[in-house]
């Protein structure tokens, strides 16, 4: 290995006001008031617990998920931060996000977010939608979705995301459309537009509801792409589109086969070591059972160490969701892995026109970005 990849933190908050019949999160509808203190104590002690395996090394991006994040008071996120800052070194212009729902904006919240250090924000407004909201089983409505992002705006907030779905039950591609340019009419720097899918363990995968067809849905996400290009949006990952210089550093990372702790009930991590070794890792579910055992290896819900036949796919499964591709040194310096380790995937890839080469990258075609499981196939 010439270096240590980027390293990044994703601390998981799991509470969220009511569960919705898409997620497949690690998130519990909130019961009583929330174990705020307790459960920040947890996160710091299991980032202790972490320490040495990132000894020397600085953190690049914080990104804070859940749940719903923003339910936690402003002293509750700037107590946290200031105890990762005590802990690990963190680059002085990191990208530090939030996620943050609507049902849960206030103005005073939002301005104490950015003065303990938030920096960002990524509000899952979903749909702008009256009907939409409530078939998503969504705890906000238009008008609270608009004022969320006002808020943020009047907060000193300029670098936010709004998330948006499309193929939501019954959904025009006119609708659609009106979502995007709602939307734009706050000038957000970042959308994450993708479609929604009926994941197992969700209510809307046990009762499905009536999505439109493969060709409302082709047509749907044809025009909104052509309008947020049009609009000045750079798709630069699956369904992520962004104002030049504004992408999520965060992501990027973990697209470009980053590094990553994660702390927090549920939360995923993954680190290189010395000798180039891989091992994700996850820390238990359940908030309660975190709770008690935080800081302690009864926290480890368990671990994976990559096996070298398994890095090629899992380059590839994060690297290709990239617009720009990757170039060789990268793999190598990601994986340890010489470029013929991908053969003889990448050679029939390249002759069928999934994938080119261009300026020393290798990337999807357009053909290939819209068959990335086609091509991902390939490499298992």
């Amino acid at each position: 290995m010439h270096a240590f990849p980027p390293l990044s933190l994703y601390i998981h908050i799991p509470w969220c006001v009511r569960k919705c019949p898409y997620c497949d999160f690690n998130s519990h509808a909130a019961t009583g008031s929330l174990p705020e203190a307790a459960y920040v104590v947890a996160l710091l002690a299991d980032l202790e617990q972490d320490l040495t395996k990132v000894a020397g090394r600085t953190v690049s991006t914080v990104f804070i998920g859940g749940g719903t994040p923003s339910l936690f008071s402003a002293e509750a996120i700037r107590a946290l931060l200031d105890g990762i800052a005590a802990r690990l070194p963190i680059e002085s212009q990191a990208e530090i996000t939030l996620e943050a729902n609507p049902g849960t904006a206030e103005s005073s919240k939002f301005k104490g977010f950015r003065d303990a250090g938030i920096n960002r924000l990524s509000i899952g407004i979903q749909s702008f939608n009256d009907g939409h909201l409530q078939a998503l089983g969504r705890i906000h409505d238009s008008q609270e979705a608009k004022l969320a992002v006002e808020i943020a705006k009047a907060s000193g907030f300029t670098n936010f995301n709004l998330d948006l779905m499309f193929g939501l039950p019954s959904q025009t591609r006119e609708e659609a459309l009106d979502d995007i340019l709602c939307a734009m009419e706050f000038q957000p720097m970042h959308l994450s537009f993708y479609q929604l899918t009926l994941e197992p363990n969700t209510l809307f995968h046990r009762y499905p509801p009536s999505l439109p067809e493969d060709d409302t849905l082709w047509r749907i996400q044809e025009a909104c792409q052509a309008l947020l290009a049009e609009r000045g949006y750079h798709q630069y990952e699956v369904s992520a589109y962004s104002r030049e210089g504004f992408r999520c550093s965060h992501n990027v990372n973990y697209w470009r086969f980053g590094d990553y702790l994660g702390i927090g009930a549920g939360a995923h991590g993954k680190l290189t070591d010395t000798s180039g070794n891989i091992t994700r890792t996850w820390k238990i579910r359940h908030p309660a059972r975190y709770l008690e055992t935080a800081g302690t290896l009864a926290s480890i819900g368990g671990c994976d160490v990559l096996e070298k036949h398994e890095l090629p796919l899992e380059f590839m499964m994060n690297h290709l969701r990239l617009r720009e591709g990757f170039g060789e040194e990268e793999f190598t310096d990601r994986t340890g892995l010489p470029m013929n380790a991908l053969e003889p995937a990448l050679s029939q890839c390249l002759e069928d026109a999934l994938l080119e080469k261009c300026e020393g990258f290798i990337r999807c075609t357009d053909k290939g970005w819209n068959f990335l499981d086609d091509v991902l196939g390939k490499f298992i």
